[in-house]
């Protein structure tokens, strides 16, 4: 059973919503939605009133969420578009796009070592200054000192 998501439900999903809704409610702004979509990021076609405005429906708003979580990840642009083509191709290359989250996964996770890597040299760092603070000696910590080569 899928499971609704508050933020991307729909009041009524003949309407759609507008650009300045759907921008609210997947935490990204109004020119980025424009730019997702001429970028070839967005695997549906976003409705239009006959008037011309845009009308995003749940499946618009659930990709662009996709989108933002892989860009936040580090995925390039082209890669996401990449991906997106494929979506929208239909069934036939799941096995392309499992081998492209894959092998992001891969960078993400070798980012994170890195990331845990530096956050525990800062913490070890956060750890001696609050010793040697405690201990009333902080002076002594290393600092350059000018007169020695």
């Amino acid at each position: 059973m899928l499971e609704v998501n508050p933020q991307t439900a729909l009041p009524d999903a003949q309407e759609g919503l507008s650009i300045a809704e759907a921008a609210r409610r997947t935490g990204v702004s109004v020119h980025t939605l424009r730019y997702y979509e001429r970028a070839g990021l967005v695997v549906t076609t976003v409705d239009r009133t006959v008037g011309g405005w845009r009308r995003y429906r749940k499946i618009d708003l659930d990709w662009i969420v996709v989108c933002t979580k892989l860009r936040a990840t580090g995925m390039p642009i082209r890669t996401i578009r990449h991906y997106a083509e494929l979506v929208a191709a239909g069934p036939g290359n799941e096995r392309e796009r499992l081998a492209l989250l894959e092998a992001h996964r891969g960078e993400v996770t070798a980012r994170l070592a890195e990331v845990r890597e530096s956050l525990d040299l800062i913490s070890h760092k956060i750890d001696v200054y609050r010793g040697r603070l405690a201990a009333g000696d902080a002076d002594r910590l290393w600092a350059p000192d000018p007169g020695h080569d």
